[in-house]
């Protein structure tokens, strides 16, 4: 009688590379997600992501063993314990088609399956998975940005978050081209590492930070800089604002807003602005925007569809008149520009292209309701917080970043 066999389950680690290097070490993949304050998952088997196809397989029929003659013999047909398997094996599918599946892993099941084999590994690391990558609100450990970083983001989602050390292992340019990094906890000598880093930026969100004029040199190293903001800012001179604005000339969106500026700060500024320039936030400059500065502002700047003046305590309504030479100018914002009479404001009606006005803080509740009557046309006080150069002005929780959607982050895969 035929004894039945089991071949032993292959042993998992003679199916993981050891010896490459990739973009981060496989072993190390359990410490790159506590990193991102992230707990590795396990199957019932403690085995992280393995297929269950790869743990079972059945051995070839036994020989037949010889028998004495005039032995009795029963020949009976070997029993398998499973049927053959049918269907596609995953190590038959295609490149393209592995990538396609890939391609709705979060990031956290990304990071497991680049642990199961040699291929799955190369596949996990593919640049077309790590387009877009989103780690708001989570502490990174050091080495966390300088893995993923280099893996082909171009567009990178990181407000509110903790970011150590980022520990590059490679001085090649980043291909990140957006990338919000607003009201981070970061150090300006490891915000200037990435920074240094990247030299194809059109969109960048700094709100908040405490910079260097290193990082606003780093900066001045994207020429295609489109969107910039850098609201509530410091840390940074005169001179080297006035580098970053020459060195940008296709800027259209701009926000300075209540930055730790000196008039000089704001001089520099309002010299080198971009003339292509069409949305401005220079608010927040009290006693340093003069009426003279306005006037030089927007003689230089003739294409502005948004600008905000808030909180300049200078600005009275003999500045209207510079307002009428935009001939492209939708939404105006005076708030708390004191010096303004509500009635005066009236004036602004004759700008034919005028869509919005912000004035909180210079009209009481009867008189905004008689101004509202009275231009109809305009909306007037309808939002509070300036959209200008900002990653997202939603109030829900999103994953866009200037209107791109984020589809790798910690959360639940899109369209699961």
């Amino acid at each position: 009688m035929h004894r039945r066999h089991l071949q032993e389950i292959p042993d998992l680690g003679s199916n993981v590379s050891t010896s490459f290097t990739w973009a981060w070490d496989p072993s190390k993949t359990s410490e790159l997600l506590s990193g991102m304050g992230v707990s590795v998952l396990k199957d019932k088997l403690g085995n992280e992501n393995t297929p269950q196809e790869l743990l079972v397989c059945v051995g070839p029929p036994p020989k037949r063993q010889k028998v004495k003659e005039k032995e009795f013999v029963i020949a009976r047909r070997p029993r398998l314990l499973r049927e053959a398997a049918t269907g596609v094996s995953w190590d038959t599918l295609p490149d393209e088609l592995l990538l396609g599946i890939f391609s709705y892993l979060s990031l956290t099941e990304l990071l497991k399956v680049s642990q199961v084999c040699r291929r799955w590994h190369r596949l996990s690391i593919d640049e077309s998975l790590w387009q877009t990558l989103d780690l708001a609100g989570r502490s990174l450990q050091p080495g966390v940005i300088g893995h993923l970083l280099p893996l082909g983001v171009t567009a990178f989602r990181c407000p509110r978050s903790c970011i150590g050390d980022p520990l590059f292992k490679t001085s090649r340019p980043l291909q990140v081209q957006h990338m919000d990094l607003s009201n981070c906890t970061v150090k300006a000598e490891d915000l200037h590492s990435i920074l240094s880093r990247c030299q194809s930026l059109e969109n960048l969100s700094l709100e908040g930070l405490q910079l260097s004029d290193d990082i606003i040199r780093n900066i001045a190293q994207n020429p295609g800089m489109v969107r910039l903001n850098l609201s509530g800012c410091s840390g940074f001179s005169a001179e080297a604002l006035e580098l970053m604005l020459t060195s940008c000339p296709r800027l259209v969106e701009l926000n300075l807003a209540w930055c730790d500026f000196t008039a000089d700060h704001v001089r520099a500024a309002i010299n080198h602005i971009p003339p292509k320039l069409m949305q401005l936030n220079l608010s927040g400059y009290r006693q340093n925007l003069l009426m003279s500065d306005v006037k030089t502002l927007l003689e230089r700047c003739s294409n502005l569809v948004h600008l905000d003046l808030s909180d300049s305590v200078t600005l009275k309504p003999e500045c209207f008149q510079y307002f009428h030479q935009l001939s492209c100018l939708e939404h105006l914002g005076l708030s708390r520009c004191y010096q303004i009479p509500p009635a005066t404001l009236l004036e602004l009606g004759e700008i034919a292209t005028l869509k919005t006005i912000q004035v909180f803080g210079i009209v009481t509740a009867s008189s905004l309701q008689l101004l509202k009557a009275t231009l109809p046309h305009i909306k007037i006080n309808a939002s509070h917080f300036t959209p200008i150069a900002r990653p997202t002005i939603s109030c829900r929780k999103n994953q866009e970043i200037w209107g791109i959607q984020c589809r790798l982050s910690l959360r639940n895969p899109i369209g699961f």
